[in-house]
């Protein structure tokens, strides 16, 4: 089989899916490109990128390779089908694998012959082998044969690095689906990672970004309290950093964002209750990053304090609404949670994102939609500018904050000064 690796389906055109969809079309492999929501199909279509770093003319390179489409029927066509669906938490913290379980029940009458299904979507061990496979066996055709794999997505939104130099681990149920997701993803990426089984590549990727989380947290916690003890806690940082061993620096910020790591790790303290045990230090390093919009709006509230001034009325400008800076995602942005808190509080929002010109329409901020970000020559006079998602003083940022009256720096961008607040 693993030299008919003709047509392919991924199923999520997003910022996991796409790329990878542009990485095969590139090799001369037949992509269809599945999602559902329609605005996307049609934009692709007309080879228009809805990705800020993904320019249009990756997609018109890709011609007729790429297949943009919402009907499951084409999966009768493909070798191969890939998973890139969202993996969100609901409200409660709890895994939210209902688009993993609809993308199976909707594969499964399609497929024929012998067909790989790889999952890329985060998710707790066993679910590759115990949802995704079993609804694929309860729905397919008799006659169809389907190896089953996991291969974590390791996409860094905004990052330069070209996607095939990121080393690819790929598990399958079988040592048969993991030799196939092998010589799948060796197509487009210069290292693969085989390992024993689905569960030890969905531990992977939980893994990778625990660590991110646990210790983004442990710094977190220290720049409060280096800040409460008088210390400056980037100079200590900045210090620290020059041990040539046994350090790796991780900077603080105003919280968590994106579709990883405020996500991931919560699948596996909500999964290792089943074996009737806790993870103690992914909620304790969660419950320190999810506290961090909060300290930042103390500060804001110190701040105007000091000037007389109550957050009531006051004007405050976020520079940097996306979760990271030179990226047009919002999703779990600490930077739309200070604004909500704000707004809550009496305060007047503008933002400035030069990624994020006008709010899209989001799930949790639905009134926010269509808010435009400031743009240069604007005459407003500020209380207070809040850099959350900013990481360079360019000209448009220095002109924002000269018409501030003080800055609350969350990302230690601005020289420091009387009116200058860390956060």
């Amino acid at each position: 089989m693993s030299q008919n690796f003709h047509t392919i389906a991924i199923i999520g055109m997003g910022y996991v899916g796409l790329p990878l969809a542009l990485a095969f079309a590139d090799k001369g492999i037949s992509v269809y490109g599945l999602d559902i929501d329609q605005e996307k199909i049609e934009k692709l279509r007309k080879a228009e990128s809805y990705i800020n770093y993904i320019p249009d003319e990756a997609i018109t390179k890709a011609g007729d390779n790429l297949k943009p489409t919402r009907g499951f029927e084409v999966i009768t066509r493909c070798d191969v089908v890939i998973i890139c669906v969202p993996t969100p938490l609901d409200h409660h913290g709890i895994p939210d694998l209902s688009y993993v379980r609809d993308t199976a029940m909707n594969i499964g009458p399609h497929l024929r012959g012998k067909t790989l299904v790889v999952l890329e979507s985060t998710t707790y061990p066993g679910t590759t082998r115990n949802i995704l496979r079993s609804i694929l066996l309860e729905t397919k055709p008799t006659e169809a044969d389907i190896l089953v794999a996991y291969s974590p997505e390791r996409v860094d939104p905004g990052n330069p690095m070209p996607l095939q130099t990121i080393p690819k681990v790929v598990g399958g149920e079988t040592p048969e689906a993991t030799g196939e997701a092998a010589d799948l993803y060796s197509l487009i990426f210069d290292t693969i990672v085989p390992v024993s089984s689905c569960e030890v590549a969905e531990a992977t990727k939980l893994f990778e970004n625990i660590f991110r989380n646990v210790n983004i947290a442990l710094v977190n916690e220290l720049k409060i309290i280096f800040a409460k003890m008088g210390m400056d806690f980037w100079e200590v940082i900045d210090a620290a950093e020059t041990k040539p061993y046994g350090f790796m620096r991780f900077n603080p910020g105003p919280g968590l964002g994106g579709h990883c790591i405020p996500v991931d790790p919560f699948y596996l303290s909500w999964a290792v209750r089943e074996f009737g045990t806790t993870a103690k230090m992914i909620e304790l390093a969660g419950r320190i990053n999810s506290a961090m919009p909060d300290y930042v709006i103390q500060r804001v509230v110190e701040a105007l304090n000091s000037w007389g001034r109550a957050v009531n009325g006051s004007r405050i400008l976020l520079l940097g609404i996306a979760y990271k800076p030179g990226v047009n995602d919002l999703r779990e942005s600490p930077s739309m949670k200070i604004w909500g808190k704000l707004v809550l509080m009496g305060a007047l929002i503008d933002f400035y994102d030069p990624a994020v010109p006008v709010i899209p329409k989001t799930r949790d901020y639905p009134q926010l939609a269509g808010t435009q970000s400031v743009v240069g020559g604007v005459e407003k006079r500020y209380d207070v500018a809040l850099v959350l998602s900013i990481d360079s003083l360019t000209p448009e940022v220095r002109t924002l904050l000269n018409l501030s009256d003080a800055i609350i720096d969350t990302k230690n961008i601005v020289p420091h000064s009387s009116t200058v607040w860390g956060a």
